[in-house]
């Protein structure tokens, strides 16, 4: 704590130039993705599959897949030079300290005296914030979507699921977000120096919650979980999991193929009591093997402990 103490003290001293440190990671790191694009392009400019895929994917479905590559590179370079003078846009011109400044009038003038203080105002704050860069990233959004994944005939959704989907995440935003914020606000509040155990331990609890509840109450708001009917791929995945000792609670369909025709697979829950989810579009294109086979791929993360050590990660 002594050294963060004498960090916070050397960053937080008049004069220091915040603006060209910020600016300069933001360019910095736009660089260094680029680079790593920029050689990823390099392969997707091959006309022949690879060796190991000779003779297993046709000439015409590798054409199809190298053009779509090139052409979400493309898009990604866009999108993160647009999300760079985003970023410069913010800082130069104290867009944050302004909107503070702002959402201060409005919580004094409109919010009732009870409900004035630090975390209603950072409430306030946050959710305004939010809703500007949701409405600055609708063109990307659309044209992802709508250009294009329709080009290359992926997208599925219609304009008024695509608004839907956009209204109730805000929604969800404001739900969760308001009790999560303010009890984040309040543990600094009220732990001083301490704050970060206090959060380090807050985060893991909430992070358990969501891993709970996202099944339960929030992915139903967008999309439909069917039981997987008996059959050669049931039977299949449920000889896969117990090979691999995979705690295997119960298998789901979902019908991924309302929004995209891209096809997955995933798994989710706690150590002991573990969901697969297939998507509808995955069992519509591959045989029983494929299936299985692509969920080999994802349990072994599980195998390997990715998904326990990423989130050990994250709490670093």
């Amino acid at each position: 704590m002594d050294l963060l103490q004498r960090l916070g003290r050397f960053l937080d001293r008049p004069g220091f130039p915040w603006k060209r440190v910020l600016v300069g990671f933001s360019v910095a790191q736009f660089i260094f993705e680029r680079c790593l694009a920029a050689r990823q392009y390099s392969v997707l400019q091959r006309t022949k599959p690879p060796k190991a895929l000779e003779g297993e994917v046709s000439q015409e479905v590798f054409d199809k897949s190298q053009a779509y590559g090139r052409a979400k590179a493309k898009f990604g370079f866009v999108s993160s030079l647009y999300g760079l003078v985003q970023a410069f846009g913010i800082t130069y011109y104290d867009v944050l300290p302004k909107l503070w400044a702002i959402s201060s009038v409005w919580t004094n003038r409109f919010a009732p005296t009870n409900y004035r203080g630090e975390i209603v105002h950072t409430l306030v704050f946050f959710f305004t914030f939010n809703i500007i860069t949701t409405i600055i990233d609708i063109p990307m959004s659309y044209y992802s979507h709508f250009v294009l994944e329709e080009k290359f005939g992926f997208n599925k959704q219609t304009v008024k699921l695509w608004i839907t989907d956009m209204l109730k995440q805000q929604a969800l935003v404001v739900i969760l977000g308001a009790p999560l914020l303010s009890g984040f606000l309040a543990i600094i509040q009220r732990t001083g120096n301490s704050f970060f155990y206090y959060l380090f331990l807050f985060s893991i609890g909430i992070q358990m919650f969501a891993i709970t509840i996202y099944p339960i109450a929030i992915l139903p708001l967008f999309n439909k979980l069917s039981p997987l009917q008996e059959g050669p791929l049931k039977t299949g995945v449920e000889k896969l999991a117990k090979r691999l000792n995979f705690p295997l609670k119960e298998l789901y369909v979902i019908d991924g193929s309302k929004r995209s025709a891209h096809s997955n697979a995933y798994f989710y829950g706690l150590p002991w009591k573990k969901h697969i989810v297939i998507y509808d579009t995955l069992i519509e294109q591959s045989e029983t093997e494929e299936v299985v086979a692509v969920l080999s791929h994802e349990l072994g993360h599980w195998g390997l402990s990715h998904t326990t050590k990423l989130f050990g990660i994250s709490q670093a």
